[in-house]
């Protein structure tokens, strides 16, 4: 049974019997003193795909919705559906980009280590690996003398994937992003 806090976009959750996905997290934090951190938390019903959205407090308990995980490879995308590759299995499953709401930059040939979840065989949506490593496919030139401030720049990945970058980065480089805040997290 997972806390507020431990959601990640992708989660499988159960809500008055019903189960939902994570689809995108805001997390509030009052100012006033003695206040608890507030979880604003988007879902999608995994069969309707109605949108719920639901406030917790970081230690409210949520029960895991009952689905299967396994482990699959992206393989390539078709118009707006992306289709995957079980890698035990070697089945395939196709979703959407309406289904993968947020995640579809992050997407790059072959990638491996994300979690598949199922619902009665059906393929219902993707947990991301918290890091994936992309190149960057245009940024502005280095500049030389940079001051020991940090100062970004914005660099656009091979992914189409737009983030901030130190400005020592070039084009050409491998970087590693965080999948669950989309920030630039270090050289690959």
């Amino acid at each position: 049974m997972p806390k507020a806090n431990e959601l990640k976009q992708g989660t499988a959750i159960e809500i008055n019997g019903e189960p939902y996905v994570v689809k995108k997290i805001d997390v509030r934090n009052p100012t006033s003193r003695g206040a608890t951190t507030l979880y604003k938390v988007r879902f999608t019903h995994m069969k309707t795909r109605q949108k719920l959205d639901e406030t917790f407090k970081s230690d409210d308990m949520l029960k895991a919705a009952d689905c299967s995980r396994c482990n699959v490879q992206f393989s390539y995308q078709d118009g707006d559906t992306y289709h995957f590759m079980n890698s035990e299995t070697y089945e395939q499953y196709a979703l959407s980009a309406e289904d993968l709401e947020g995640q579809t930059e992050y997407l790059s040939d072959g990638l491996e280590g994300i979690i598949m979840l199922l619902m009665d065989d059906a393929p219902l949506g993707i947990q991301l690996p918290t890091t994936i490593t992309l190149q960057i496919v245009e940024t502005p030139p280095s500049m030389k003398g940079s001051s020991a401030t940090k100062r970004t720049k914005t660099a656009k990945l091979s992914t189409g994937l737009e983030v901030q970058v130190p400005e020592y980065i070039e084009s050409g480089e491998m970087i590693k992003v965080n999948t669950e805040t989309g920030e630039f997290s270090s050289r690959a």
